[in-house]
């Protein structure tokens, strides 16, 4: 049977991806977006994929539209994000606690980054989410979500905004530009003690199929799941959450999403599987 498959390079999905796994029940023709995200919109408007790799508060929001997908227990992408927040430094220091009434952009307001950050923001720093001016660049991939925050002008780039002093902070990125420093000033020592707080590692992506592959061939399903277990063992650098550790990482972005009105309210981790990909957890 040949999938339909969105899946980016990573160290957990490299044996899969470069035929060192291979099974007798599946194929998979895998799509080329770079980067992966780029997949995402398509898989959630159009359901393009039979087995799609998916940020995490995508298929939230996916789901509290009723979109015909099922999470599977995989995760491919999960990392700390304190060390994906910056300010310019040369308009003075700013500290997390500092936010408020201050212009931050961010990509898309409903990317999985921003809102893990977000919701550190609020919950471990007090910041008020509702006092900041969010200015953003891109359409959720959800097209039924309502994003009321500012669009940036056309043309203009995030980190360079931030540069040219046209935004306060900024979300979700990275750079070596010498007057842009981490938000958090120590992210190791931060990712440290938010972790001895929350016994969790943030998850961003993990692996969906369509409805109607786990309604009409579960056993497929269950072969992409032991193929993706499989694959992710075959590399040291693949992510490791145990069952406990996943659920609880799960929840809490569930929380969080819905706390920033991403869904109109929290699921139960339970919810986010069916009657197949449940049993796989």
């Amino acid at each position: 049977m040949r999938l339909r498959t969105l899946l980016g390079d990573h160290p957990g999905t490299a044996a899969l991806k470069d035929g060192s796994i291979r099974s007798d029940l599946v194929e998979f023709d895998f799509a080329s977006y770079s980067p992966t995200n780029k997949g995402f919109k398509p898989m959630v408007r159009e359901g393009a994929f039979d087995v799609s790799e998916m940020a995490i508060v995508t298929y939230l929001m996916a789901r509290s539209f009723g979109k015909p997908m099922v999470l599977l227990p995989d995760v491919v992408l999960a990392r700390f994000q304190h060390g994906h927040a910056l300010y310019n430094a040369k308009a003075g220091k700013l500290t997390p606690r500092e936010l408020a009434g201050k212009r931050v952009g961010i990509r898309s307001f409903t990317t999985t980054t921003g809102a893990w950050l977000r919701g550190i923001l609020a919950n471990d720093y007090g910041v008020d989410l509702d006092s900041i001016e969010w200015v953003t660049f891109e359409d959720a991939h959800v097209a039924e979500f309502v994003d009321a925050t500012k669009r940036a002008p056309a043309g203009k780039q995030i980190v360079q905004m931030l540069v040219d002093g046209e935004l306060d902070a900024v979300l979700g990125e990275r750079s070596d530009h010498p007057d842009l420093k981490p938000l958090f000033a120590d992210v190791g020592a931060e990712e440290k003690a938010w972790f001895d707080r929350h016994g969790v590692v943030p998850i961003n992506h993990m692996v969906m199929v369509s409805q109607a592959l786990s309604e009409q061939n579960p056993d497929a399903v269950r072969e992409v799941h032991r193929l993706l277990s499989e694959s992710a063992t075959a590399s040291p650098a693949a992510p490791r959450l145990g069952r406990d550790e996943m659920q609880r990482s799960l929840q809490l972005i569930i929380d969080y999403s819905a706390q920033q009105k991403l869904i109109p309210r929290p699921f139960t981790v339970d919810e986010l599987f069916d009657d197949v990909t449940r049993t796989l957890l």
